[in-house]
């Protein structure tokens, strides 16, 4: 398995006009959001406990996180279970509230997306890696966090392996 500077410095080659990544701070949070909507119907209830495939997904995603970095895992899970909660909630509205959240909020994250990469004039990381999907999240955390002055090691670490990013998108 590739280490977390591997993945981000990877994705983050695809992510150097500042405009792309301001696009990802909406978009990616929109889409995981749409997919954890769409994926809580239906739900199930065992010993007291309500589970959906949103559930089981961000358990998945979660153990991804927990195995590339501790603590940055913990932080993705906090936000997955935020997720988890707020598509429980959007489940139990009404069938064609909870499609247009779902599906509303997939499709404009991803114009978020592509707007970004037109941009930026790079193609999204998935096309060429899988991974670039469950990477994109957390890159998005991790950028926010290098924004607050966090991680400056794995910071340079990244920019050191894919460049830094391009001030007033100068290429």
């Amino acid at each position: 398995m590739k280490t977390l500077e591997d993945q981000l410095a990877n994705y983050a080659a695809y992510h150097r006009d500042p405009r792309n990544i301001a696009t990802h701070f909406i978009g990616i949070p929109m889409i995981v959001l749409a997919i954890t909507v769409l994926l809580s119907r239906p739900a199930f209830t065992a010993s007291g406990l309500v589970a959906s495939p949103a559930v089981f997904a961000a358990i998945a995603a979660s153990a991804y996180y927990l195995r590339l970095s501790l603590g940055l895992g913990l932080v993705m899970t906090a936000l997955l279970a935020l997720c988890v909660w707020l598509g429980a909630w959007a489940a139990q509205l009404s069938t064609a509230t909870w499609l247009a959240l779902g599906i509303g909020g997939f499709v404009v994250g991803w114009i978020f997306q592509f707007v970004g990469h037109f941009w930026e004039g790079r193609k999204p990381a998935f096309v060429d890696d899988l991974i670039g999907l469950i990477i994109g999240p957390l890159f998005v955390v991790v950028e926010a966090l290098f924004a607050a002055g966090l991680l400056q090691g794995l910071q340079r670490e990244v920019e050191t392996r894919s460049g830094p990013v391009r001030h007033h998108g100068v290429r």
